[in-house]
């Protein structure tokens, strides 16, 4: 009698174990990713685009303020609602997040929160909008309460706005931004500018240090690369404070120039805490990246190739423009998308040693994470930042292809 055979099931067997076992290998890397790089990405841009602290803090006067038309002072209703609302707001110690957002669309409206939550319980009843009025002149200004609903927006674009220096007024429209607080725009162009010139200096001085160890005997091309290497064993914080030490006035540089004679005494040149300073430190922290990707790719050229190319009659500009200079365009493209992506997002370097010419974008968002603690704009200016990089990435894709690019 034939045997019988139990049926075998979908998806089971060697195959579907061994692609079992590599998902399971590769999911720590993903969850690893998701953690550490998409879930953060995901909260930066959500808050650039989403902040409840006033919405959740005034529900009453938002939604009193909504039937109002933006024309003269609003209802009664909302000075009713925003008068209990702040003294709820100071008993739940919320109060001063609620006042930071709305200042940062009115500036002095900290001040007027705080001092009319304070005085409330010495207030009269009855009507509210005197009562508010005497406790401060802020709340008879249409502008008052133009903020307050704007601030109340859980959704909103404002901070995009004010990434590109804009602003929504009262009316819906949309304005630039008065002209002495017009500064963003100004730091993105920096920020690309000197982005792009660190890539191109990177490129001129790493070129040949990556021709001269690629060609070296293995002894010396091993000191070369070592001597490359050496920013990667050393703090960045030192690096950059040993440029402070070599560019300032009283410095190493300087202090030679004079002894050379080169320079007088009371014509010391100013090198640190400007754009040079940053330009100089942030060109030799980056070097070894575009070092690298260069001498992996010219140890892998044959040396006969210039040969061949000199002996049909090429002249070394030629041979090098024509041959040798092609076959390294892997290891240019790869090191410059390195330099200029790190370029663009370096702030340490830039608040050392660059003073108040030499700021990036970066500076700015730093300063709003850490310090005016405006995390919406912060997002809203990383945000940009990441949507420029990966423009410029397909860009390079489409001009070059990123599949000529080498990281060796």
């Amino acid at each position: 009698m034939r045997a019988w055979r139990r049926p075998r099931l979908a998806g089971s067997g060697p195959g579907a174990r061994e692609r079992l076992r590599a998902v399971a290998l590769v999911l720590p890397l993903l969850v690893f990713l998701g953690v550490t790089f998409l879930a953060p990405l995901g909260t930066m841009l959500l808050r650039s685009v989403y902040d409840p602290t006033v919405a959740d803090a005034l529900p009453e006067t938002i939604e009193a303020l909504r039937e109002w038309d933006g024309d003269g002072l609003p209802p009664e209703a909302a000075y009713e609602a925003i008068a209990g609302e702040l003294a709820r707001a100071q008993e739940a110690r919320t109060l001063g997040q609620v006042a930071g957002r709305v200042n940062r669309l009115e500036s002095g409206l900290r001040s007027a929160f705080t001092r009319t939550a304070r005085n409330l319980d010495e207030a009269a009843a009855g009507p509210w909008r005197e009562i508010l009025a005497e406790l401060d002149p802020a709340w008879t200004e249409p502008t008052t309460w133009h903020a307050i609903r704007a601030a109340g927006e859980r959704f909103t674009s404002r901070h995009y706005l004010n990434a590109v220096d804009l602003q929504r007024l009262s009316d819906g429209s949309i304005a630039r931004q008065p002209e002495e607080r017009r500064i963003y725009v100004a730091l993105f162009w920096r920020t690309l500018l000197v982005s792009l010139v660190i890539t191109g200096l990177c490129l001129v001085l790493g070129y040949p240090i990556a021709h001269l160890i690629a060609h070296a005997p293995p002894r010396r091309a091993n000191l070369l690369l070592a001597l490359v290497l050496v920013p990667f064993w050393t703090s960045l914080l030192v690096r950059t404070t040993s440029w402070i030490v070599l560019l300032q006035t009283q410095g190493v540089i300087n202090d030679l120039l004079v002894t050379l004679g080169l320079i007088g005494d009371d014509g010391r040149l100013a090198m640190i805490y400007n754009m040079t300073g940053t330009l100089v430190a942030m060109t030799h922290v980056l070097l070894p990246f575009m070092v690298l990707p260069l001498y992996s790719v010219m140890r892998s050229i044959p040396n006969v190739h210039m040969s061949a190319a000199a002996s049909m009659g090429a002249t070394p500009v030629q041979a090098f423009r024509r041959v040798y200079w092609p076959q390294t365009l892997p290891g240019v493209g790869a090191g410059s998308l390195l330099v200029f992506i790190l370029a663009i997002g370096y702030y340490i370097t830039p608040a050392l040693v660059g003073g108040s010419s030499g700021q990036l974008i970066s500076n700015m968002v730093a300063y709003h994470m850490q310090t005016s603690l405006n995390w919406g704009l912060a997002a809203a200016l990383g945000a940009l930042m990441l949507a420029g990089v990966l423009i410029l990435y397909l860009l390079y894709d489409r001009l070059v292809g990123v599949e000529r690019m080498s990281l060796g």
